[in-house]
Order: structure tokens, then sequence, then C-alpha cells
């Protein structure tokens, strides 16, 4: 699919790593009296305007908050069509990313996704592990007190053998077990539809990014709106507890 180019924007920072929380595909078919499937197939297109809008813009990361661990509990259904879509991703997107010298990585519980996806995700990630353009970074079966807590697991299990001691355990040795470890923060967090919280998604990495709560659904999620994110995440100050004087 060919889109049209990101308009240009002349002296304006773009985020490294700019994280969306990718809200309201459901609603979104609802309002035209459709099933949610159909909002999620749409907002499949808008994960692929997203990808070559950040390429575009020079953003190094993106993070896309895909399937939650909460959303597990969501009717068997749409589990099953989201699994599909899923699949369906992919298979036909890996190549296109490929050419486009984009490297994916998944992080999240792969051991609840079937096993032929947890397949797809290996060849993708090898595929593409040499890429040095945008890293997708797709967050599946995620969750992130369950990220934090894991981290803690692993930590304690180093102390109880012996191989570290609990008072060399800092926010370094901290975030060297999640699965973020080699990431940087968000810069920025989007949410579209409306709603104004972060619902359990990269609890530690977003100490300091700054939030932008946009009130369209995913699906509509254009290049414009990219790149005015950008812009406004330029004109903020980011002072990082510091006074800023």
């Amino acid at each position: 699919m060919s889109i049209a180019p990101v308009p240009a924007t002349t002296d304006i920072q773009a985020p490294v790593h700019l994280a969306i929380i990718m809200d309201g595909n459901g609603r979104w078919a609802q309002a035209r009296g459709k099933k949610r499937t159909f909002g999620h197939n749409a907002g499949a297109e808008a994960v692929r305007r997203a990808v070559e809008a950040a390429s575009d813009l020079g953003i190094k990361y993106l993070t896309l908050f895909s399937f939650s661990s909460e959303n597990w509990s969501r009717p068997k259904s749409e589990i099953t069509d989201l699994m599909g879509l899923l699949r369906l991703y992919l298979r036909r997107e890996i190549a296109e990313l490929h050419s486009k010298n984009v490297r994916l990585r998944v992080i999240g519980d792969r051991s609840r996704l079937a096993e032929d996806i947890q397949d797809l995700i290996i060849n993708g990630e090898e595929k593409t592990k040499n890429n040095t353009g945008l890293n997708l970074i797709l967050a599946l079966s995620y969750g992130a007190r369950d990220e934090i807590l894991n981290a803690t697991r692993s930590l304690a299990a180093e102390c109880a053998a012996g191989r570290i001691n609990p008072e060399d355990i800092d926010e370094r040795a901290f975030e060297q077990s999640l699965f973020t470890h080699d990431i940087p923060d968000p810069d920025l967090l989007i949410r579209t539809s409306g709603e104004k919280r972060i619902s359990n998604f990269l609890l530690w990495q977003l100490a300091y990014t700054e939030f932008l709560f946009i009130d369209k659904h995913w699906p509509d999620f254009s290049i414009s709106d990219m790149s005015d994110a950008v812009e406004e995440f330029s004109r903020r100050e980011r002072r990082f507890g510091s006074s800023g004087i």
C-alpha cells in the first residue's frame, strides 16, 4: 500500500522512542454498525501508517501496545480473531519491514501465544535483527506488573544463588532484568480514543515520559496526527525532576 509522505517538519526534534497505546478499534467499528473484527482490521492498517510515518520522522524506536495480558479475558471468539490477524500481519509484513530496514522486536509473555505465532515472531526477529532503521517493538501478551514481578523474581534468584548481593541491586541492575533492557525509555506516549490512563503499560519505563491523549480512535490515526504529535513533543520542556532554571 502506498501512502502520502509525512509533511516536512523544520527544526523539530522528534522523540527517540515513541510508545503508543492503540485504543478504540472496537468502538470505531461499533460506531459504524460493524463487528469488532472490522475495527481490528482497520487498526492493522493504521499500524502500517504509523510505522512508515515514524521512519520518515526519524523516530528510532516505536513501541505499540498490541495485546495486553488483560486482553486474554476477552471473549474467546474475539481472541481467536485477534490471533488470526496477528498471524496474517506477521506473515505478510515481515518482508516489507525488512525491505525498509525496520527491525522487529516483541516483548511480553510469549508462552501464552500459539506455537506457530511464536515461530513467526522468532523468524521475524531473526530476519530483521541486523537492520539499522526503525526498531518496531510489539508488546504482545504484555503486562507491566508481570514484567516487574518477573524482574524481581529473577534478581531474587540471583541473590539466593549467591551470584549478586542485595545491596548491588540498583536501577541499572533492575532495568537489565526487564524486557526492555536494551531499549531506551519512551520520550513520548500517545494514547488514542480519548482515554487518559496507561493500562498496565511500561510502568517502570514511563517515569519521565511525556503523555499525549488523542480523542480519535486508533483506526483514524493519520500521518498528520503523528506529525502533529511530534511537533507538540518538540514544544515541551523536559526537566527530568530539575527546576529547568
